[in-house]
């Protein structure tokens, strides 16, 4: 083989493999007499204005996407996760019961609220705690956050809909045990009024099997 072909074929191997490769590597793929490190060189100056460059890892070789172009090739895809219908329950309870423990929250449901609800919504920075319950155990409390009163558009949790536009939007839900409402239009709960609780501290530990 003419330097040439020795050229065209060194190119191939290093296009055709995923990991870069030494010297070694691609003296064992070639012919005996072939100048690997001679040929390594003047295959980077051939490369060195194209849209793929021969880098050298180390010590081994490898042809890796120009640096000037990598932000053109990057990909960015809004991913929407549609929220689950619990965690869409327990995200109205939270905003029109707050301050609320997940006991009440399962109470209201009827059902047994996953951990992995409210992971959602924290991760989601819905929700926030707003302290503990002066109760046995000092069951701690949920309220919305700042960032869900962004993302709806309100300027507080006095401005969350009545039941009026609940039923005009059909999110009004008469499920038995989601809570009742209120003449003025508000989500309530059967029950004696809050319990006192005590403010969490910001950087407490809160943990969510509660």
């Amino acid at each position: 083989m003419d330097r040439f072909e020795l050229m065209r074929l060194l190119e191939a191997i290093l296009f055709g493999t995923s990991e870069p490769l030494s010297e070694r590597d691609l003296a064992a793929r070639m012919p005996d007499d072939a100048d690997i490190a001679g040929m390594l060189e003047e295959l980077r100056g051939q490369y060195a204005n194209r849209g793929v460059h021969l880098v050298q890892v180390g010590a081994r070789w490898a042809f890796r996407t120009a640096p000037d172009l990598g932000p053109h090739l990057r990909l960015k895809k809004t991913v929407q996760r549609k929220m689950s219908r619990a965690a869409l329950e327990t995200l109205a309870i939270i905003a029109y019961h707050q301050p609320v423990t997940r006991a009440e929250i399962e109470e209201i449901r009827g059902v047994t609220t996953s951990r992995g609800t409210l992971d959602i919504l924290l991760e989601a920075e819905w929700i926030r705690p707003r302290g503990r319950r002066r109760t046995p155990g000092r069951p701690v409390t949920w309220g919305v956050s700042d960032e869900f009163l962004d993302h709806f558009g309100l300027e507080s949790v006095k401005a969350l809909p009545g039941i009026e536009e609940l039923k005009a939007a059909g999110l009004l839900d008469r499920r038995p045990g989601l809570g009742l409402i209120t003449e003025e239009g508000q989500l309530t709960r059967e029950e004696t009024p809050d319990e006192p609780y005590e403010a969490v501290e910001p950087d407490a530990a809160i943990p969510l099997d509660e």
